[in-house]
Protein backbone atom coordinates (compact mmCIF):
# COMPACT_ATOMS: atom_id res chain seq x y z
CA UNK A 1 0.00 0.00 0.00
CA UNK A 2 1.47 3.30 -1.37
CA UNK A 3 2.18 6.11 1.64
CA UNK A 4 0.68 9.33 0.83
CA UNK A 5 1.96 12.51 1.90
CA UNK A 6 -0.30 15.77 1.30
CA UNK A 7 -3.28 16.14 -0.65
CA UNK A 8 -3.30 12.45 -2.32
CA UNK A 9 0.34 12.69 -3.27
CA UNK A 10 1.93 9.62 -3.09
CA UNK A 11 5.21 9.51 -1.17
CA UNK A 12 6.46 6.52 -3.78
CA UNK A 13 6.28 9.56 -6.86
CA UNK A 14 8.75 12.14 -5.03
CA UNK A 15 12.38 12.16 -6.95
CA UNK A 16 15.10 11.14 -4.68
CA UNK A 17 17.13 13.50 -3.39
CA UNK A 18 20.33 14.06 -5.03
CA UNK A 19 23.73 12.85 -3.06
CA UNK A 20 24.48 16.97 -2.43
CA UNK A 21 20.91 17.61 -1.33
CA UNK A 22 20.99 14.30 1.08
CA UNK A 23 24.86 15.42 1.92
CA UNK A 24 23.09 19.26 3.26
CA UNK A 25 20.32 17.58 4.68
CA UNK A 26 22.94 15.66 7.08
CA UNK A 27 24.19 18.26 8.12
CA UNK A 28 22.06 21.04 8.37
CA UNK A 29 22.04 22.82 11.69
CA UNK A 30 18.89 23.49 13.35
CA UNK A 31 19.21 27.50 12.87
CA UNK A 32 16.59 30.13 13.49
CA UNK A 33 18.63 32.62 12.94
CA UNK A 34 21.30 32.99 10.19
CA UNK A 35 23.24 36.10 9.90
CA UNK A 36 24.29 35.58 6.46
CA UNK A 37 20.92 34.82 5.06
CA UNK A 38 21.00 39.15 4.62
CA UNK A 39 24.79 38.62 3.14
CA UNK A 40 23.15 36.67 0.21
CA UNK A 41 22.81 39.51 -2.39
CA UNK A 42 23.36 42.98 -3.25
CA UNK A 43 20.25 44.24 -2.85
CA UNK A 44 19.94 42.56 0.43
CA UNK A 45 23.70 43.64 2.01
CA UNK A 46 22.29 47.12 0.86
CA UNK A 47 19.30 47.78 2.63
CA UNK A 48 21.15 46.43 5.74
CA UNK A 49 23.96 48.39 5.69
CA UNK A 50 24.10 50.76 8.80
CA UNK A 51 26.76 53.23 7.68
CA UNK A 52 27.18 55.27 4.15
CA UNK A 53 29.71 57.08 3.09
CA UNK A 54 29.63 60.14 0.49
CA UNK A 55 30.94 62.38 -1.26
CA UNK A 56 29.60 64.87 2.09
CA UNK A 57 31.58 63.11 4.35
CA UNK A 58 34.94 64.35 2.92
CA UNK A 59 37.43 67.23 3.23
CA UNK A 60 40.19 67.70 0.96
CA UNK A 61 43.52 68.96 2.29
CA UNK A 62 45.70 70.74 -0.37
CA UNK A 63 49.14 72.03 -0.08
CA UNK A 64 49.77 75.79 -1.53
CA UNK A 65 53.07 77.65 -2.83
CA UNK A 66 54.43 80.04 -4.34
CA UNK A 67 54.57 81.09 -8.62
CA UNK A 68 52.66 80.38 -11.66
CA UNK A 69 51.44 76.93 -12.99
CA UNK A 70 53.64 75.37 -10.30
CA UNK A 71 52.70 70.84 -9.15
CA UNK A 72 55.11 69.87 -7.40
CA UNK A 73 54.88 66.01 -6.29
CA UNK A 74 55.28 65.17 -2.68
CA UNK A 75 57.79 62.23 -2.86
CA UNK A 76 56.56 60.50 0.49
CA UNK A 77 52.46 60.95 -0.62
CA UNK A 78 52.32 59.18 -4.65
CA UNK A 79 49.67 61.64 -6.18
CA UNK A 80 50.02 64.70 -3.95
CA UNK A 81 51.40 67.70 -4.76
CA UNK A 82 52.18 71.17 -3.96
CA UNK A 83 50.03 73.46 -5.98
CA UNK A 84 50.54 77.50 -6.59
CA UNK A 85 47.17 79.59 -5.86
CA UNK A 86 46.27 79.39 -10.19
CA UNK A 87 46.17 74.90 -9.69
CA UNK A 88 44.59 75.22 -6.70
CA UNK A 89 41.88 77.01 -8.54
CA UNK A 90 41.55 73.91 -10.87
CA UNK A 91 41.64 71.56 -7.85
CA UNK A 92 38.85 73.58 -6.04
CA UNK A 93 37.07 73.65 -9.41
CA UNK A 94 36.96 69.46 -9.27
CA UNK A 95 35.99 69.53 -5.74
CA UNK A 96 32.87 71.73 -6.70
CA UNK A 97 32.33 69.12 -9.79
CA UNK A 98 32.67 66.55 -7.13
CA UNK A 99 30.37 67.69 -4.64
CA UNK A 100 33.26 68.22 -2.38
CA UNK A 101 32.23 70.36 0.53
CA UNK A 102 35.28 71.79 1.72
CA UNK A 103 39.31 72.40 1.15
CA UNK A 104 41.66 72.58 4.00
CA UNK A 105 45.15 74.55 3.21
CA UNK A 106 48.67 73.97 4.61
CA UNK A 107 51.29 76.49 3.29
CA UNK A 108 54.92 75.95 2.38
CA UNK A 109 56.39 79.14 2.58
CA UNK A 110 59.90 79.75 1.37
CA UNK A 111 62.29 79.41 4.12
CA UNK A 112 63.81 83.04 4.16
CA UNK A 113 60.23 84.02 5.79
CA UNK A 114 60.48 81.84 8.64
CA UNK A 115 61.46 83.24 11.53
CA UNK A 116 61.37 82.46 15.60
CA UNK A 117 58.31 83.52 16.03
CA UNK A 118 56.41 82.85 12.92
CA UNK A 119 55.67 86.30 11.89
CA UNK A 120 54.43 85.71 8.55
CA UNK A 121 51.76 83.95 9.75
CA UNK A 122 50.16 87.29 10.72
CA UNK A 123 50.30 88.71 7.52
CA UNK A 124 47.29 89.61 5.74
CA UNK A 125 48.96 89.09 2.23
CA UNK A 126 50.33 85.95 2.81
CA UNK A 127 50.51 82.85 1.06
CA UNK A 128 47.60 81.38 2.37
CA UNK A 129 45.67 84.02 2.93
CA UNK A 130 45.73 85.15 -0.74
CA UNK A 131 44.88 81.37 -1.74
CA UNK A 132 41.68 81.73 0.50
CA UNK A 133 40.64 84.88 -1.40
CA UNK A 134 41.21 83.93 -4.73
CA UNK A 135 39.23 80.71 -3.98
CA UNK A 136 36.47 82.46 -1.76
CA UNK A 137 36.12 84.83 -4.93
CA UNK A 138 35.61 82.31 -7.68
CA UNK A 139 33.93 79.49 -5.82
CA UNK A 140 31.98 81.54 -2.96
CA UNK A 141 30.20 77.86 -2.36
CA UNK A 142 32.83 75.70 -1.25
CA UNK A 143 34.35 76.15 2.22
CA UNK A 144 37.49 77.10 3.17
CA UNK A 145 38.86 75.47 6.27
CA UNK A 146 42.52 77.07 7.19
CA UNK A 147 44.91 75.88 9.48
CA UNK A 148 46.00 77.79 12.81
CA UNK A 149 49.03 77.09 14.04
CA UNK A 150 52.85 78.54 12.96
CA UNK A 151 54.69 75.44 12.38
CA UNK A 152 55.07 75.95 8.57
CA UNK A 153 55.86 79.48 9.20
CA UNK A 154 59.07 78.91 12.29
CA UNK A 155 62.50 78.68 11.95
CA UNK A 156 62.58 75.96 14.27
CA UNK A 157 59.43 73.92 12.98
CA UNK A 158 57.52 73.85 16.09
CA UNK A 159 53.82 74.89 16.74
CA UNK A 160 54.57 78.21 18.60
CA UNK A 161 56.90 80.70 19.92
CA UNK A 162 60.17 78.65 21.31
CA UNK A 163 62.20 80.52 24.08
CA UNK A 164 65.20 78.98 25.82
CA UNK A 165 64.29 75.53 24.21
CA UNK A 166 60.25 75.43 25.66
CA UNK A 167 57.29 76.48 23.72
CA UNK A 168 55.67 78.70 25.44
CA UNK A 169 51.74 78.39 25.56
CA UNK A 170 49.96 81.67 26.31
CA UNK A 171 52.61 83.91 23.68
CA UNK A 172 51.98 81.25 21.24
CA UNK A 173 48.07 81.95 21.73
CA UNK A 174 48.14 85.33 21.09
CA UNK A 175 49.80 84.96 17.82
CA UNK A 176 47.54 82.14 17.11
CA UNK A 177 44.89 84.62 17.53
CA UNK A 178 46.35 87.11 15.21
CA UNK A 179 46.83 84.54 12.64
CA UNK A 180 42.88 83.29 13.06
CA UNK A 181 41.63 87.18 11.91
CA UNK A 182 43.90 87.46 9.23
CA UNK A 183 42.80 83.79 7.85
CA UNK A 184 38.92 84.52 8.85
CA UNK A 185 39.50 87.94 6.77
CA UNK A 186 41.13 86.44 3.78
CA UNK A 187 37.82 84.32 3.29
CA UNK A 188 38.28 81.34 5.80
CA UNK A 189 34.76 79.91 6.70
CA UNK A 190 36.14 77.94 9.51
CA UNK A 191 39.84 78.52 11.71
CA UNK A 192 41.15 75.33 12.96
CA UNK A 193 44.08 75.70 15.27
CA UNK A 194 45.47 72.39 15.14
CA UNK A 195 48.76 73.76 17.75
CA UNK A 196 47.28 71.80 21.06
CA UNK A 197 48.32 74.96 23.07
CA UNK A 198 46.29 75.19 26.35
CA UNK A 199 43.26 77.71 26.25
CA UNK A 200 43.43 78.52 22.40
CA UNK A 201 40.17 78.26 21.53
CA UNK A 202 38.62 80.55 24.00
CA UNK A 203 41.24 83.12 23.02
CA UNK A 204 40.45 83.14 19.68
CA UNK A 205 36.44 82.33 19.72
CA UNK A 206 36.77 85.84 21.67
CA UNK A 207 38.88 87.62 19.15
CA UNK A 208 36.84 86.27 16.48
CA UNK A 209 33.74 87.57 18.32
CA UNK A 210 35.11 91.20 19.55
CA UNK A 211 35.86 91.40 15.92
CA UNK A 212 32.28 90.93 14.70
CA UNK A 213 33.43 87.69 13.10
CA UNK A 214 30.58 85.45 15.22
CA UNK A 215 29.94 83.36 12.02
CA UNK A 216 33.74 82.36 11.79
CA UNK A 217 34.00 78.45 13.04
CA UNK A 218 35.74 77.23 15.09
CA UNK A 219 37.35 73.61 14.02
CA UNK A 220 39.37 72.34 17.07
CA UNK A 221 41.85 69.60 16.88
CA UNK A 222 40.75 68.80 20.04
CA UNK A 223 42.77 65.38 20.56
CA UNK A 224 45.47 65.63 18.37
CA UNK A 225 48.49 62.96 19.39
CA UNK A 226 52.42 63.12 18.81
CA UNK A 227 52.50 60.55 16.13
CA UNK A 228 54.98 59.05 13.61
CA UNK A 229 52.53 59.36 10.93
CA UNK A 230 52.75 63.10 10.42
CA UNK A 231 56.08 62.32 8.59
CA UNK A 232 54.88 62.80 4.84
CA UNK A 233 53.01 65.40 5.70
CA UNK A 234 56.30 67.39 7.36
CA UNK A 235 57.64 66.92 3.93
CA UNK A 236 55.08 68.42 1.81
CA UNK A 237 54.88 71.63 4.64
CA UNK A 238 58.66 71.56 4.51
CA UNK A 239 58.81 71.60 8.03
CA UNK A 240 60.82 68.49 8.12
CA UNK A 241 63.84 69.38 7.72
CA UNK A 242 63.48 72.61 10.11
CA UNK A 243 61.85 70.86 13.26
CA UNK A 244 64.20 70.76 16.15
CA UNK A 245 63.29 67.81 18.87
CA UNK A 246 59.89 66.72 18.98
CA UNK A 247 56.24 68.00 20.20
CA UNK A 248 55.52 65.76 22.88
CA UNK A 249 55.73 68.76 25.62
CA UNK A 250 51.99 69.67 23.64
CA UNK A 251 50.68 66.82 21.68
CA UNK A 252 49.12 64.19 23.14
CA UNK A 253 51.13 60.61 24.73
CA UNK A 254 49.50 58.49 22.21
CA UNK A 255 49.47 55.99 25.25
CA UNK A 256 46.62 57.97 26.64
CA UNK A 257 42.61 57.79 25.61
CA UNK A 258 41.12 59.36 29.02
CA UNK A 259 42.94 62.48 28.55
CA UNK A 260 41.44 62.81 25.10
CA UNK A 261 37.94 63.73 26.78
CA UNK A 262 39.12 65.92 29.01
CA UNK A 263 41.21 67.35 26.52
CA UNK A 264 37.67 67.94 23.94
CA UNK A 265 35.34 68.57 26.78
CA UNK A 266 37.82 72.07 27.34
CA UNK A 267 37.41 72.60 23.65
CA UNK A 268 34.02 72.45 23.76
CA UNK A 269 33.13 74.66 26.86
CA UNK A 270 35.77 77.21 25.16
CA UNK A 271 33.54 77.77 22.27
CA UNK A 272 34.54 74.78 19.71
CA UNK A 273 32.34 74.45 17.01
CA UNK A 274 34.02 71.23 15.79
CA UNK A 275 36.10 68.85 17.01
CA UNK A 276 38.84 66.34 15.21
CA UNK A 277 40.83 63.37 16.19
CA UNK A 278 44.33 62.90 14.69
CA UNK A 279 45.53 60.61 13.77
CA UNK A 280 42.89 58.49 11.95
CA UNK A 281 42.86 54.98 11.68
CA UNK A 282 45.45 53.95 14.66
CA UNK A 283 43.03 56.37 16.85
CA UNK A 284 39.32 54.92 16.05
CA UNK A 285 38.75 54.24 19.23
CA UNK A 286 39.07 57.87 20.26
CA UNK A 287 36.48 58.68 17.59
CA UNK A 288 34.11 56.40 18.83
CA UNK A 289 34.63 58.02 22.70
CA UNK A 290 34.83 61.27 21.83
CA UNK A 291 31.20 60.73 19.55
CA UNK A 292 29.72 58.63 21.83
CA UNK A 293 30.48 60.69 25.15
CA UNK A 294 29.52 64.62 23.50
CA UNK A 295 27.36 63.85 20.75
CA UNK A 296 29.10 66.71 18.54
CA UNK A 297 30.55 66.89 15.22
CA UNK A 298 33.42 65.02 15.47
CA UNK A 299 36.02 65.00 12.42
CA UNK A 300 39.04 62.73 11.68
CA UNK A 301 42.42 63.31 9.83
CA UNK A 302 43.51 60.39 8.15
CA UNK A 303 46.69 61.52 7.81
CA UNK A 304 50.23 61.80 5.60
CA UNK A 305 51.07 58.25 7.02
CA UNK A 306 48.01 56.46 6.91
CA UNK A 307 47.68 57.57 3.00
CA UNK A 308 51.05 57.10 2.42
CA UNK A 309 50.56 53.28 3.51
CA UNK A 310 47.90 52.58 1.73
CA UNK A 311 49.62 54.15 -1.61
CA UNK A 312 52.45 52.31 -0.91
CA UNK A 313 51.23 48.69 -0.57
CA UNK A 314 49.09 48.84 -3.43
CA UNK A 315 51.82 50.62 -5.80
CA UNK A 316 53.50 47.56 -4.49
CA UNK A 317 50.73 45.53 -5.85
CA UNK A 318 50.18 44.08 -2.25
CA UNK A 319 46.51 45.21 -1.31
CA UNK A 320 43.97 46.71 -3.65
CA UNK A 321 44.26 50.34 -3.42
CA UNK A 322 40.43 51.18 -4.27
CA UNK A 323 39.30 49.00 -1.83
CA UNK A 324 41.50 50.09 0.81
CA UNK A 325 40.61 53.39 0.27
CA UNK A 326 36.94 52.89 0.55
CA UNK A 327 37.10 50.30 3.54
CA UNK A 328 39.66 52.71 5.55
CA UNK A 329 37.26 55.91 4.95
CA UNK A 330 34.30 53.53 6.03
CA UNK A 331 36.04 52.37 9.37
CA UNK A 332 35.60 56.26 10.17
CA UNK A 333 32.03 56.39 9.56
CA UNK A 334 31.36 53.37 11.63
CA UNK A 335 33.53 54.70 14.13
CA UNK A 336 31.12 57.82 14.30
CA UNK A 337 33.31 60.50 12.38
CA UNK A 338 30.90 63.01 11.25
CA UNK A 339 33.32 64.18 8.02
CA UNK A 340 37.08 63.07 7.07
CA UNK A 341 40.04 64.59 6.29
CA UNK A 342 41.82 62.81 3.64
CA UNK A 343 44.03 63.18 1.01
CA UNK A 344 42.14 60.80 -1.04
CA UNK A 345 38.69 62.87 -1.23
CA UNK A 346 38.50 63.61 -5.17
CA UNK A 347 39.50 60.07 -5.74
CA UNK A 348 37.15 58.75 -3.11
CA UNK A 349 34.46 61.29 -4.30
CA UNK A 350 34.69 60.04 -8.29
CA UNK A 351 34.44 56.51 -7.17
CA UNK A 352 31.68 57.01 -5.00
CA UNK A 353 29.19 59.41 -7.91
CA UNK A 354 30.68 55.80 -10.47
CA UNK A 355 29.46 53.58 -7.70
CA UNK A 356 25.85 54.88 -6.97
Amino acid sequence: MASFIGRNRPLDRFTPLDPQSASEAKYRLPLKTRMRRNRKADWSRRLVRENALTADDLIWPLFIIEGEKQREPVASMPGVERLSIDEALREAELAVKLKIPALALFPNIDKQKRDERGSEAMRDDNLVCRALTAIKERFPELGLIADVALDPYTSHGHDGVMIEGEIVNDETVHLLAQQAIVLAQAGADVVAPSDMMDGRVQFIRNTLDNKGMNNVQILAYAAKYASAFYGPFRDAVGSNATLKGDKRTYQMDFANGDEALREVALDIQEGADMVMVKPGLPYLDIVWRVREEFGMPTFVYQVSGEYAMIEGAAKNGWIDGEKAMIESLMAFKRAGADAILTYFAPRAAEKLAHDA
